[in-house]
């Protein structure tokens, strides 16, 4: 389900992205038609384009035939010709474009020209060249108007091409800023992804190293085991530093190991836990109740703030180490105490932030223990806090544990 779902939704964002891309083409395409068919409409209203010269030659012709008519030196064989011509460009309304529109201005008719002429009387000639100019000067006045239309449709058209320019530039400069911004934002994405990886397998080294130097330091102490006791007791330490081995560098679980802490809650004694970072003696003591403090935590979880604190205390100060686990309000703290030249309050927020370190310690470190006891304590619905004691000497530290907040059954 989960790759067809995938499928289906790359195929998705593949047609919006193809879409999006050629918006502009469409867009532009879209809006030259709509600007330009006012002036293709008024180009059809006046016949495809407007002519004078049949209206003007009408008038020079019947002019003609007058002239003709009057002149005594007109031979009188050629009159014929010069009526038939009148005659002939009076009675073709074909030839005269938007004649229903120029006689629309005025009462001259081209019909009346005609009949006029075919009765070819001087009255009636000199009546239909009257008519023929009246007519042409209707002619004039239908081509002025139509020649500003013509300019205020070309005009309107101009300035909406420039707008549709204008659109269609702002559109495809959104499109790429939005491709900038979509290439910017994957990028970080993918930036963030890799540096969310390097943080959890640097995390993952540094709680790995632990387990890994009690099991070699183990080992070598096998060699020289001279009792059964001795022999068993190194195999169950080399048998808990195998398991916590196991437990911490499942590298199909680092984000829910170290980032996005998903934990395995089982309702366990406490004390144990606390018990065993006293074990091996030296400097760490602890103090635990004399009855169980049972609460439900991630057992290995658990075990990794303790081992921080006190690996952390441990590198600050030559002097003794204080564990005391009690409870408060109904709920466990644990009271983590050096001796050492203790944190300035002003740091105290500071420390807890990866890479970053408090003074200098007797060994160096990597800065990362106390931002990850601090991940694993809120995941378990309390917090980490840094302390000065009471006699003001070293820094307590204190873990106090709630309600887990995102957590799969225990074993």
């Amino acid at each position: 389900m989960a790759p067809a779902y995938a499928q289906r939704v790359s195929r998705t964002v593949t047609a919006r992205e193809v879409l999006l891309a050629a918006l502009p083409a469409l867009l532009t395409v879209l809006l030259l038609t709509l600007v330009t068919r006012p002036a293709y409409t008024k180009l059809l209203e006046n016949d495809n384009g407007w002519s004078p010269y049949a209206y003007q030659g009408l008038v020079q012709e019947i002019l003609n035939y007058q002239v003709a008519r009057l002149d005594p030196a007109q031979p009188a064989e050629e009159l014929p010709d010069v009526r038939d011509r009148a005659l002939s460009s009076a009675g073709n309304p074909g030839q005269f474009t938007s004649l229903a529109r120029v006689e629309s201005y005025g009462d001259a008719r081209l019909a009346t020209v005609n009949r006029l002429l075919q009765e070819d009387t001087p009255e009636s000639v000199a009546a239909a060249g009257a008519e023929a100019i009246l007519l042409n000067s209707q002619a004039n006045n239908f081509g002025q108007e139509t020649g500003v239309a013509y300019f205020r449709a070309f005009s309107d058209m101009r300035f909406a091409l420039i707008g549709a320019a204008v659109v269609t530039g702002l559109l495809s400069m959104l499109l790429t800023v939005r491709a900038l911004w979509l290439w910017r934002t994957e990028r970080e994405r993918r930036s963030l992804r890799e540096a969310r990886q390097r943080e959890a397998l640097n995390l993952a080294s540094h709680e790995l190293r632990r387990p890994l130097q009690k099991l070699m330091l183990a080992s070598d102490l096998m060699r020289h085991a001279d009792t059964p006791e001795q022999r068993q007791h190194l195999l169950a330490l080399i048998e808990d530093s195998a398991t916590q081995l196991a437990s911490r560098a499942d590298l199909t679980r680092l984000n829910d190991l170290y980032l996005d802490v998903t934990l395995k809650v089982m309702r366990t004694d406490l004390r144990p836990l606390v018990r065993r970072a006293a074990e091996a003696g030296g400097r760490v003591t602890a103090q635990v109740p004399d009855v169980p403090l049972i609460w439900p935590v991630d057992v290995n979880r658990t075990r990794q703030v303790i081992e921080n604190l006190v690996e952390n205390a441990l590198k600050y100060t030559n002097g003794p180490v204080e564990l005391t686990l009690g409870e408060r309000s109904g709920q466990p703290e644990l009271d983590v105490r050096d001796f050492g030249p203790g944190i300035a309050p002003e740091l105290r927020e500071q420390v807890f932030l990866p890479y970053e370190r408090g003074p200098r310690g007797l060994t160096e470190g990597h800065g990362l223990g106390l931002s990850l006891v601090r991940r694993y304590a809120r995941a378990h619905g309390g917090d980490v806090t840094l302390h000065t004691p009471e006699d003001g000497a070293g820094t307590l530290v204190r873990v106090r544990f709630g309600t887990p907040l995102l957590a799969e059954p225990g074993a």
